[in-house]
């Protein structure tokens, strides 16, 4: 699978912490990150920026949490996602917390294998990097 030129990280406001830490390990893996929070600009119109992104993005990481289930944005993130052919085998469920994906979208269960990193253990997170065939590297502070 070829690296990304830029990944679409989307998740639901309440986790913007998560989905800080997420951005930052994706970009210390070498991996180019779209995420609201920190590519927003003050004044700026938040639908249009993630509208494009949306088109610019090759790759969809979708942060399933409790809150990102019940989110409406990430759920018309994730419908322009699945109905764009581009993103085709290019969308990455990441489970950081026990949630009813059924919720969000009945697709992602039964169609798209999702990396469950709710252990943060180093084996999913090499799983992650390993749909970009790239190795983890192991966390910063060594443990």
């Amino acid at each position: 699978m070829p690296v990304p030129r830029e990944i679409f990280l989307s998740h639901a406001s309440q986790d913007a912490s998560k989905a800080s830490e997420m951005a930052d390990e994706l970009r210390r893996h070498g991996l180019p990150v779209w995420f609201a929070p920190a590519q927003l600009a003050g004044s700026q119109p938040w639908q249009d920026a993630i509208g494009e992104a949306l088109r610019r993005c090759d790759w969809f990481v979708l942060l399933l949490t409790p809150h990102s289930v019940e989110s409406m944005w990430v759920k018309r993130e994730l419908q322009y996602a699945l109905y764009h052919r581009r993103f085709e085998g290019r969308i990455t469920p990441v489970r950081l917390a026990a949630c009813d994906v059924e919720r969000l979208s009945w697709v992602l269960e039964s169609t798209i294998h999702s990396v469950d990193l709710t252990q943060g253990s180093a084996v999913a997170w090499d799983n992650l990097f390993r749909t970009w065939g790239i190795g983890y590297q192991g966390p910063l502070d060594g443990g």
